[in-house]
């Protein structure tokens, strides 16, 4: 009897490692290996619940000699007792195949189930600084360190923090110095290459430069210094490029963010539960970000919820979300209903919304116009204009070959342009 107790003890902890894996598959699984791995927590959650009632049963077929002193000893034949086990005992115990078998789920199913990789998300608020930024700050990290001390790039490292850049305002400033470093001697090696060699549209495209080399020298010579400000600049401005990126994607995810709260709140939980559940929601990319940050001024930092509400609302890139934080901070101060507050907010939200997409819409129709006009009809007119000069035999200073190559990459160029105006103005709106 010993032994069987054992067994359904033995089996109950198999049922529980089970129950443990599919719990955690469900959190990675589609739709349908989650339906089915719900009906195999149900059926393990009956095994368990049935193979636990067994317990008592078994514990009463056990006696300890004080009992058998006391009792009357009956004896049974060996059949008739394995019978009752059987019949009473072995039932409640239900097998892993039977379960299986009830659920109609394969046992290779199940096995190639529990043999994907499960994947936790590893949140990192800051990452090791190796490859090119590792390098950077070998070089120029105290140079950065005594300009930031000094002052200088006050502003940046506000944007830095509002991109959710993973990397330090010291890291980002010495690579912002490396960087303009490494472009001053790229620019003159561009320099002595264009002194030395001309570049034409006909053939050969590249040839020795058989001008003045006082007048070319003073064609290049700005090279080094032009070169290098438009990397600083460039990388200067990045952050803010960022920032205004992720504001716009806020947007998008905010105003069915707050109905998700709207709906959430309306249950009576905790306000510090509603964000843990928008933080780990896959939903929302972008606004999780955000979120977290308030997790951290509480669970890190020990800052209470209101606090943390408007030290990020400072901090974050979205105007709008800044004023959810704040109104949500002083609704809390105040006693106020969590509940209609999301409400009321998730219906102004979700009217600017629609008016942003309707905007858009209007944006998207006047830009395929200008495309359809500029970039599909403008180079046809031009290329007839091309036979027809060179079917007239007129001079224009420029070979059919290289009026081709221009209109290539004019055309080039102009879809460029638009790319870079149409991801403008998905950022805005």
């Amino acid at each position: 009897m010993i032994e069987i107790l054992r067994k359904n003890v033995e089996r109950e902890i198999e049922i529980l490692r089970e129950i443990s894996i599919f719990s955690k598959r469900l959190e990675t699984a589609s739709p349908a290996e989650r339906r089915m791995l719900l009906e195999g927590l149900n059926a393990l959650r009956r095994g368990m619940i049935e193979a636990n009632n067994s317990i008592p049963e078994l514990l009463n077929q056990i006696e300890t000699p004080e009992l058998k002193k006391e009792k009357k000893v009956e004896i049974t034949p060996l059949k008739e007792k394995k019978a009752t086990i059987a019949k009473n005992v072995m039932p409640q115990i239900q097998e892993k195949s039977k379960i299986l078998e009830e659920l109609e789920i394969s046992e290779g199913i199940l096995r190639k189930i529990k043999k994907r990789p499960f994947r936790e998300e590893k949140v990192e608020e800051f990452k090791k600084a190796r490859g090119y930024l590792k390098l950077a700050n070998k070089f120029f990290l105290d140079s950065s360190s005594k300009l930031i001390k000094k002052g200088y790039f006050s502003s940046l490292s506000s944007e830095i923090r509002k991109s959710n850049l993973d990397i330090l305002f010291e890291a980002y400033v010495s690579m912002m110095l490396f960087s303009v470093f490494i472009s001053f001697f790229v620019s003159i090696f561009i320099a002595i290459f264009f002194l030395v060699f001309d570049v034409s549209f006909g053939w050969p495209i590249i040839e020795f430069y058989g001008g003045s080399m006082a007048t070319r020298l003073l064609e290049v010579v700005f090279l080094p210094l032009i070169i290098p400000l438009i990397v600083f600049f460039a990388l200067y401005y990045y952050p803010s490029a960022e920032k205004n990126s992720i504001s716009a994607r806020i947007d998008e995810e905010l105003p069915f963010a707050v109905i998700h709260m709207s709906s959430i709140s309306g249950s009576g939980i905790a306000p510090t539960e509603i964000f843990k559940i928008i933080a780990l929601s896959k939903e929302y990319p972008f606004l999780r970000k955000e979120i977290r940050k308030i997790l951290n001024q509480i669970n890190i930092y020990g800052y209470d919820l209101v606090t943390a509400l408007n030290n990020v609302s400072k901090s974050t890139s979205n105007p709008r979300l800044a004023e959810l934080f704040a109104g949500l901070s002083t609704t809390i101060n105040s006693g106020g209903d969590l509940s209609e507050f999301f409400e009321k907010r998730a219906e102004s939200l979700l009217l600017n919304y629609k008016l942003e997409k309707e905007k858009s819409i209007k944006i998207a129709e006047t830009s395929m116009d200008i495309y359809i006009s500029v970039v599909i009809a403008a180079p046809m007119i031009l290329m007839l204009m091309l036979v027809m000069i060179s079917v007239s035999g007129i001079q224009v200073g420029f070979t059919p070959y290289e009026l081709t190559l221009m209109t290539i990459g004019g055309v080039a160029l102009i879809n460029i342009v638009f790319l870079a105006y149409l991801q403008t103005k998905r950022t805005l709106y």
